[in-house]
């Protein structure tokens, strides 16, 4: 029998890195969501994401900006 990794979820700023040291991936799409909420509060008291390539981001728009991608 072969045994079959699980996917997990990588969650990728606007600038291009993964949004926690901690943490590379995340178990599953739910738990990357969560995680990414989490990294968003850090931005509220300023109101927006500074990103040197996309400029001032909305914190509403942010998650549009981000990859969640399958590894």
């Amino acid at each position: 029998m072969t045994k079959t990794k699980e996917k997990r979820v990588a969650v990728i700023s606007p600038d291009g890195f993964e949004i926690e040291f901690e943490h590379s991936s995340y178990k599953n799409f739910d738990a990357a969501v969560k995680a990414f909420k989490e990294w968003a509060k850090r931005y509220k008291t300023q109101g927006y994401y500074s990103s040197t390539a996309h400029g001032r981001i909305d914190l509403r728009d942010l998650e549009d900006f981000c990859e969640f991608k399958e590894i």
